[in-house]
């Protein structure tokens, strides 16, 4: 079983966080949320969630992925957090995802995670890091290795469904997306 950590971050985009760990666990993957502290988590639009455990709690535990929902306050707060510089660094060196959507993908930059990498996110939010080694594609999901980036909030179910694609493969993928009745 895939297992899969998404750090929760005081002001993140909820609509994001909840449709990644949604689609996530209908794949059958252990989908651990945690949070920064103790605090109930307050998302972007006020709606507040309850992280599994901290984040304190999962920092030496090895996962296939580790995905950063957005939202620009939620970004920034995990970009401030050295811990998941360090999470996040340690899956790319054990040859793990790491995964990032909106204005999470600032946070892969600073930790020195994109360079020379191809990369989407919300507009304008990798364009003012001045990084000339990202080469920003702005589609709506973009997998450069075992990097994977998406642009935003409309973007989170197909940017949900190619994490489950590159961790268990296509029909995986299938069997999820098709119930979820989608329009074509």
């Amino acid at each position: 079983m895939a297992k899969v950590l998404v750090p929760l971050a005081q002001g993140c985009e909820e609509l994001e966080a909840v449709t990644i760990i949604d689609l996530l666990r209908r794949a059958e993957m252990q989908v651990i949320t945690a949070s920064l502290d103790e605090k109930p988590i307050v998302a972007s639009r006020g709606t507040k969630l309850l992280a599994d455990t901290t984040l304190d709690q999962v920092i030496n535990e090895e996962f296939d992925v580790i995905v950063l929902p957005g939202g620009l306050l939620g970004a920034d707060n995990l970009n401030e957090d050295q811990r998941i510089h360090k999470i996040l660094k340690n899956a790319v060196d054990k040859n793990n995802y790491v995964a990032a959507i909106c204005a999470a993908p600032k946070v892969l930059v600073s930790a020195g995670l994109l360079n020379n990498k191809k990369a989407t996110a919300y507009p304008g939010v990798l364009e003012v890091l001045k990084n000339d080694t990202v080469e920003i594609t702005g589609v709506a999901v973009q997998q450069d290795g075992k990097v994977i980036t998406s642009r935003g909030p409309g973007t989170a179910m197909d940017f949900a469904l190619e994490i489950i694609t590159c961790l268990l493969g296509d029909e995986k993928r299938k069997q999820v997306e098709s119930a979820l009745q989608r329009a074509a």
